[in-house]
């Protein structure tokens, strides 16, 4: 891709981001989240294969549907209401509607089932932007309309989201689409939280894109795409290996590291709501995430392929390290010091 064509793309995204953070009037914001993903097509069509071109199609076409579902409930409710702000979605049917939509735009269960595709038919940069900043402005808009969200809908969406994340990575030989229903996954937990406190959702989402961030470019360093090319990372990349193990066991929610911090503040939200056994039944589904976790963390660590170091399965190693994933991962491993602050 040219330099040319990288900054257009670029400026695209980063672009129609801020537009939608910054929109107060729903059309604003729904020509923000289209240009978003005009933008992003072409990152995921830059690979001349079927497969990516299928993982567009699927991309434009779902994103479309949620795009016209996003503008009926707003139309709708100026309609009923004659007010076009984001934050006065008065009408009960506009704002179930507009949740169904923001939803079906980040991937969140049920409308969960073109996230992995779409993720396997691009390349791992393209999946840490579809993943990560790709979600920041539906999140927005769901923040801002929380006060009208009926939180039995987010409650049962987060719920589900969480089971589906964990039972669908269980499965997975491919990191691409094991990190898709990790992503469904902690998108549960923000959708648990963003009806009952916004801001602790904010702070879910956040610490995920800060742990999930280095380890996507520390799978593009390693180059791997299945559980199976991960068994020789230890040999040639001992270090790199241990970062990886560290930060899943984050992502997991393992005490002390980072990870652990927004779902310890969800679930003492629910409880303090009178939530338990909500809180209880989220606490034992993260354990089917959990599993595939340390599985991964197994074949990293524990396990070797019956090849020497020699081998030409490493001969197109990248030895130069991003400089963004020395950055972050001390941010998403120990943390956990920032608790006592947010839970004043």
């Amino acid at each position: 891709m040219s330099p040319t064509a990288l900054f257009m793309i670029t400026l695209g995204i980063v672009t129609s981001t801020l537009t939608v953070m910054s929109a107060n009037h729903w059309l604003t914001a729904w020509l923000g989240l289209e240009l978003n993903m005009i933008s992003i097509l072409p990152t995921i069509t830059k690979q001349k294969h079927p497969q990516a071109t299928e993982a567009a199609t699927k991309y434009f076409l779902t994103q479309a549907i949620a795009s016209a579902l996003m503008l009926f409930s707003s139309t709708l409710n100026a309609w009923q209401t004659g007010s076009w702000d984001i934050t006065q979605l008065n009408n009960k049917l506009s704002c179930i509607l507009m949740v169904s939509a923001l939803t079906m735009k980040m991937g969140a269960a049920p409308a969960h089932f073109w996230l992995p595709e779409v993720l396997q038919g691009s390349t791992m940069m393209t999946a840490l932007i579809i993943t990560t900043w790709q979600k920041i402005a539906p999140i927005t808009l769901l923040y801002m309309i929380s006060n009208h969200i009926q939180p039995s809908i987010v409650l049962t969406i987060g719920l589900l989201s969480i089971m589906v994340g964990g039972w669908g990575g269980i499965n997975q030989t491919q990191l691409r689409k094991m990190m898709a229903y990790s992503s469904i996954a902690h998108l549960g937990w923000t959708m648990t939280a963003i009806s009952i406190t916004p801001n602790i959702a904010l702070t879910n989402i956040i610490i995920y894109m800060t742990m999930s961030t280095p380890f996507f470019l520390l799978l593009t360093t390693t180059m791997s795409k299945t559980l199976q090319t991960m068994t020789t990372t230890w040999t040639h990349a001992p270090t790199t290996a241990i970062v990886m193990t560290l930060l899943l066991f984050s992502m997991a929610g393992l005490p002390p590291l980072t990870g652990f911090t927004p779902k310890l503040l969800i679930l003492n939200m629910l409880v303090t709501h009178k939530l338990t056994i909500l809180a209880t039944t989220m606490a034992l589904l993260s354990l089917l995430s959990l599993i595939f976790y340390l599985r991964t963390t197994y074949l990293l660590t524990s396990t070797a392929t019956p090849t020497t170091t020699q081998s030409t399965t490493l001969w197109r190693l990248k030895t130069n390290q991003n400089q963004t994933t020395t950055i972050l991962t001390p941010i998403a491993l120990f943390n956990l010091t920032i608790l006592p602050t947010l839970l004043m």
